[in-house]
């Protein structure tokens, strides 16, 4: 049984998803408290992560990029602002996705899903491994290497580079990698995917401003050159 750990201090909105998650088959672990949350994800080691933004004792923020320390653990950030900063944040502190109050319980129980399949090895293409020059991704490890650097890469970065490296030399649109890689439609919202892409330049660029791996294709999306 996957365990999904919630840690929101709305007592209400912490009880819709926990009671709805365990409907769902979930074995689900609760908190309000960022302290205790980040003990509780460390401890127990859950197969996914409902963070609140704003939390008692340690924020959202604070917990995901603590824990993007030494896990890649699937992490969707709930919150109820949406500014546009505020999702960037999230982002780049190590969230895989973000959603914002009030939301479709409908929606986010799709979104753990398609998160927990692609954080699923069985999911995954066994034994597969991807190369550019000395840039390698193995599939199975979920490890990627710049020459003899090893990348600390968040689960949703290395999914879509791998995606990016799978299709090398053509070019993919913002709406099917949001599609491929977060598992759902996310009408609206494509800026997520430039977010990741402007993360994964500064891991595997010589120069992020000026790209020669991932190119920017104008009113389109973006191409892995292979």
């Amino acid at each position: 049984m996957q365990k999904i750990l919630v840690i929101e201090d709305e007592p209400t909105v912490r009880e819709m998803l926990v009671l709805n998650l365990q409907a769902e088959g979930f074995e689900v672990l609760e908190t309000g408290d960022g302290v205790d949350g980040l003990n509780l994800a460390r401890e127990q080691l859950p197969d996914l992560l409902l963070l609140d933004l704003m939390l008692p004792s340690l924020d959202g923020i604070s917990v995901c990029r603590m824990l993007r320390r030494s896990s890649q653990v699937p992490i969707i950030m709930l919150t109820a602002r949406g500014a546009e900063l505020d999702r960037i944040m999230g982002l780049e502190s190590g969230a895989d996705d973000y959603v914002v109050k009030p939301f479709s319980l409908g929606e986010l129980l799709a979104r753990v899903r398609a998160l927990l399949r692609r954080a699923d090895p069985a999911q995954r293409d066994s034994g597969t491994k991807l190369q550019s020059g000395d840039l390698h991704l193995d599939l199975l490890a979920q490890r990627a290497q710049l020459g003899a650097q090893e990348l600390r890469l968040t689960h949703r970065e290395f999914t879509l580079l791998a995606e990016l490296m799978r299709h090398a030399n053509t070019a993919l649109t913002r709406e099917g990698l949001l599609s491929s890689v977060w598992g759902y439609d996310f009408p609206g919202d494509t800026h997520t995917v430039d977010v990741h892409i402007h993360w994964l330049r500064e891991k595997i660029e010589p120069d992020p401003t000026s790209p020669r791996r991932i190119a920017t294709v104008r009113g389109v999306g973006y191409r892995f050159e292979g």
